[in-house]
């Protein structure tokens, strides 16, 4: 593509990072979509974007499914290029939208992994031997009991905790603040580790979770923490800080079946997105029933003369 488009694409990024302050990993996945899309171009000949169109678009993602991309992949493609078009429509650098009528793959609808109840307290009881142990059993004690993502998580400054109100205070997605509930467990968690903390923590440092250097716990290592727990603890699968999101929106539905405030507790802008959790719900109920239910339980074959 042109320098201008390059010089553009740089602009619509500044503007999801600065203006609608999009998280750095939204902005870094847009970034490497759009890219894609100049790579493309400059393979085809086609030096302008205002020669994109919808069968060009269409070409693009064919060739990109042809390479082996995800269909998820395919549709987040689509989805930055849209709001790059859209974006440019705005500052009149297109004059049309060429993403009209443009669908991306369908994408196979998956269930997220959780895990049960038993398994969840299995993970989260750690013996606080150590600062650092004490420090783990808070992090998956709260991941568990609010449902944070890991960007949240990472992000948690001491003075979003509300311990005495059993509150936090979360930035999520778009820079959307939401308050949620911490569990008695959690919070005790807490207070132990805020304990430890002090000897620990470098100079003004804010974070709630940090290194045994005394900085930030970084994202990488939050998931090294809870995968070597997920190990020592004797869980059969890889654990990783979105499973524990998945167990806490799965029970508090199963417990309540309220899931406008399981939306308003993840912080999920569409209920669309929590409406996943239900059919996790459902799959427990029918193997609750299958075990209980006196006519759903299988029978042993009957014997000749029986």
């Amino acid at each position: 593509m042109t320098p201008n488009a390059d010089e553009a694409r740089q602009r619509f990024l500044d503007h999801l990072a600065l203006e609608r302050r999009l998280a750095s990993l939204t902005t870094s996945d847009y970034s490497q979509d759009l890219a894609a899309l100049a790579d493309w171009c400059d393979r085809n000949d086609m030096q302008n974007w205002q020669a994109l169109s919808g069968p060009t678009l269409t070409r693009f993602l064919a060739d990109e499914h042809r390479r082996g991309l995800a269909s998820s992949t395919l549709a987040r493609r689509l989805a930055a290029i849209r709001a790059f078009v859209r974006w440019g429509l705005k500052h009149e650098l297109f004059s049309r939208d060429p993403t009209t009528g443009v669908r991306a793959p369908k994408q196979p609808r998956r269930l997220p992994e959780t895990l049960d109840v038993d398994e969840a307290t299995r993970l989260v009881a750690i013996e606080p031997t150590t600062p650092l142990a004490c420090r783990d059993r808070a992090l998956l004690e709260l991941l568990y009991s609010s449902g944070l993502r890991l960007a949240e998580v990472a992000s948690l400054d001491v003075d979003d905790l509300d311990l005495a109100q059993g509150l936090v205070r979360v930035t999520g997605k778009g820079s959307k603040t939401r308050i949620v509930p911490v569990g008695k467990a959690a919070r005790e968690a807490l207070r132990a580790w805020l304990k430890a903390r002090i000897a620990l923590v470098a100079a003004e440092e804010k974070a709630v979770f940090i290194s045994r250097r005394g900085g930030r716990l970084a994202r990488r290592s939050i998931e090294a923490r809870v995968s070597y727990w997920g190990q020592r603890s004797g869980l059969d699968r890889r654990i990783h800080p979105h499973l524990l999101r998945h167990a806490f929106a799965t029970h508090v539905l199963e417990s309540s079946g309220d899931l406008r405030a399981v939306q308003e507790l993840l912080g999920h802008a569409s209920i669309a997105t929590t409406q996943v959790y239900t059919h996790l719900d459902f799959q427990h109920l029918a193997r609750t029933y299958d075990d209980a239910h006196p006519r759903a339980r299988r029978k042993r074959p009957r014997k000749q003369g029986d």
